[in-house]
């Protein structure tokens, strides 16, 4: 059974579909999709600073520099989902944050070393607009707006001043500090009004933002180079595949699925924080771990996989589908089978990767993705006839 079936089943009758029936139309706006450009450069340059480490210590702060930059997409699409923006002042607010999030972006590659300064007071800065804003509207500064500007915030700047280990330890408890938030400001995000609709579609557009961000990172270096070989073609067409493939299991099955979970959800706020916030957070972090190993494989097709590299790729993919395990059993509490199945091959690949030249594996993870949508769109269709 996919997520697409679940949204029919799993349906728990809850009133809150009758709230959401009461609320108005709210779409995303043009000043929301220009603020995303600026954190499309944000998902590549976490994407870079992870190419340059592929080991276990580089995903560690690649993680850590991106949990402040998801972060501040995440309270900007809140903050513009429970409140009208669509005026001068809050779109000066979002364009405010999409400065900020543009220095971010240009410090990430040097955020351990000489820009740790500059990434910390970039992300202070986006925190202070939102929660300065959120307080002049009678928001509520309790709340993970409050932390970052009051907290976690300061904790990046203190970072930036150190060095080393310091730097980075620092980072790493403050990025704790902003996911636990939501847990631990439950009670007072209850009264948040959530708007079903715009929220899920903001999130789905991070994730086909970060899905074309990964088409840039295979395509860039080919397009610079003076010849082009056969190998390196099927390499980008195959990495096509296999990126269109990672879409249609989101687009095609799942995203309709976590819109109507948020807008049937006894609980919308708790929804919201499991399926769009920490969920989103695994799969955008997923797909950055993909295109770092693209990346590779499309240089240097017809040689093997660094370990980093094919860990990054294989390992990308299954966190990926996996993570549609966790969204289906919280939607629902029905498990993804197919999705963990294919999810659990792909990691059993890991032990060939060195072995195996890089588009023969890319071949390999192609062929499972899409043989996972052709699967699932089969089983939807024999449970219509039945």
């Amino acid at each position: 059974m996919t997520e697409q079936t679940a949204e029919l089943e799993g349906a728990d009758g809850s009133d809150s579909t009758t709230e959401a029936a009461d609320l108005t139309e709210k779409r995303v706006t043009n000043a929301e999709l220009f603020f995303d450009l600026v954190f499309a450069l944000c998902v590549t340059q976490v994407s870079a600073l992870l190419h340059a480490d592929h080991g276990w210590a580089g995903i560690g702060r690649a993680l850590i520099v991106f949990v402040p930059v998801y972060w501040a997409w995440v309270g900007t699409s809140i903050q513009a989902s429970t409140h009208d923006i669509d005026n001068p002042v809050d779109r000066l607010t979002i364009f405010a944050v999409g400065l900020c999030g543009l220095f971010m972006a240009l410090s990430v590659t040097h955020a351990y070393d000489s820009r740790g300064l500059l990434f910390g007071c970039s992300y202070l800065a986006a925190r202070l607009v939102l929660a300065g804003r959120v307080a002049a509207i009678g928001g509520q500064l309790v709340s993970p707006f409050g932390m970052g500007a009051l907290v976690t915030g300061p904790m990046l700047v203190i970072g930036g001043a150190l060095h080393g280990d310091a730097r980075t330890a620092l980072w790493a408890v403050a990025a704790g500090l902003d996911l636990a938030t939501p847990v631990l400001a439950r009670s007072r995000l209850l009264r948040v009004p959530v708007h079903p609709a715009h929220l899920p579609e903001r999130f789905t557009l991070f994730v086909l933002l970060a899905l074309g961000e990964t088409i840039i990172s295979v395509g860039t270096p080919l397009a610079a180079a003076t010849s082009l070989s056969a190998a390196e073609l099927v390499a980008v067409a195959v990495s096509f595949v296999l990126i269109g493939g990672l879409w249609w299991v989101y687009f095609a099955y799942a995203a309709d699925a976590m819109r109507h979970a948020v807008t049937t959800a006894a609980v919308r706020v708790d929804m919201v924080r499991q399926v769009l916030s920490y969920a989103h957070l695994s799969l955008i972090a997923a797909i950055i771990a993909v295109a770092v190993g693209l990346t590779e494989s499309v240089a240097h097709p017809g040689l093997r996989l660094t370990t980093g590299g094919g860990s990054l790729l294989v390992g990308g993919c299954a966190l990926y589908l996996a993570t549609f395990g966790y969204t289906r059993w919280r939607m629902f509490r029905l498990l993804s089978t197919t999705r963990l199945i294919v999810a659990a091959v792909a990691l059993l690949l890991l032990p060939a990767v060195p072995r195996l030249p890089a588009l023969a594996t890319l071949c390999l993870l192609a062929a499972l993705v899409v043989g996972l949508n052709i699967w699932e769109q089969i089983r939807i269709n024999r449970r219509g006839m039945n």
